[in-house]
C-alpha cells in the first residue's frame, strides 16, 4: 500500500498516475505521522519494506509510480534519509 499525508493534491496526483498503468498498488491518506515540515509526505510499503518520500508534487509522484511502483527502484533523493531532521 501506498499512504499519503499532507496534500490532498498528491493524493489526486498519484491517483491520476496509477489509473495509467501501475497495478496492485492502493492509495491511502493518512494524518500526521510527525513530519509536517515535510509534507507532502508518501509511504510506500513493500512486505516489511518501508520508504518515506518528502515534498511531494506531482512530477515527482510520476516519477515514483514509474521508477519505484513499477521499477522497483527507489529514489533515493526524493526519500526522508536524504533530509537532516
Amino acid at each position: 500500500p501506498l499512504t499519503v499525508g499532507g496534500g490532498i493534491n498528491t493524493i489526486a496526483d498519484f491517483d491520476r498516475v496509477l489509473k495509467c498503468g501501475a497495478d496492485k498498488v492502493s492509495v491511502n491518506q493518512t494524518g500526521c505521522i510527525g513530519i509536517c515540515q515535510y509534507e507532502p509526505v508518501v509511504e510506500v510499503y513493500d512486505g516489511s519494506k518501508r520508504v518515506t518520500y518528502v515534498k511531494m508534487n506531482a512530477e515527482k509522484a510520476k516519477e515514483v509510480v514509474e521508477k519505484h511502483l513499477k521499477g522497483g527502484n527507489v529514489i533515493a533523493e526524493y526519500a526522508i534519509t536524504n533530509y537532516k531532521l
